[in-house]
């Protein structure tokens, strides 16, 4: 057996490697990485990234976002979300955006993986699930972006504050909301406090 077949014996399909992954297994990493790219067998999605594909009925099928975030970024605390989320809440946003955000500790800007683009935010604080209040604070932080008419968008934002649930969108706003965010749900919270404590007695 050659050392790039022992090599291919320790990878395993829909996995996300770099390069420094396959030096434990290999002493010309960067020969074996050539060999397997030129063959097919691995499909190279940034530098120093590869990706072995899982095949299917319809042939070889592209990496998980998501692994490939996390092996991009060497860490698994990350949240993957995209404008188009927004679309769930019901506050008038249609459009469909090509876009695919992730809130990290690491890494700014926009980057490449594969054939589609990320655009990296740092944030200190963001939940491990994109949940309807943390989307909603979010859709305010980044209401300028949209391309639908934003007053609108924000009456309607107001309204859909009366359904949800003020001690949750209280957590959402302190702990993710732009200086805008606070100052636009802040009165909203407090009233609707007030409204359930009345009810409530």
């Amino acid at each position: 057996m050659t050392k790039l077949e022992e090599l291919k014996k320790h990878l395993k399909r829909g996995q996300v490697y770099r390069r420094m992954d396959l030096t434990k297994w290999s002493k010309s990493v960067d020969h074996h990485l050539e060999s397997l790219v030129s063959e097919g067998t691995l499909q190279k999605v940034s530098p120093g990234m590869y990706y072995f594909p899982k095949e299917s009925a319809f042939g070889n099928t592209p990496p998980d976002e998501e692994e490939l975030i996390r092996s991009f970024l060497k860490d698994d605390r990350f949240l993957l979300t995209s404008p188009n989320a927004y679309n769930s809440l019901g506050v008038g946003t249609t459009q469909l955006y090509n876009k695919r955000v992730v809130y990290n500790h690491k890494r700014h800007g926009e980057v490449m993986l594969g054939n589609r683009k990320f655009s990296f935010r740092i944030k200190p604080h963001f939940p491990k699930k994109a949940t309807p209040e943390f989307l909603l604070v979010d859709l305010v932080n980044n209401i300028e972006t949209l391309a639908e008419d934003q007053e609108k968008v924000l009456k309607n934002v107001l309204f859909k504050v009366e359904s949800m649930n003020a001690k949750k969108l209280k957590h959402s706003v302190l702990e993710y909301g732009s200086l805008k965010a606070k100052k636009l749900f802040g009165p909203l919270i407090e009233t609707k406090k007030k409204h359930t404590r009345y009810h409530n007695f």
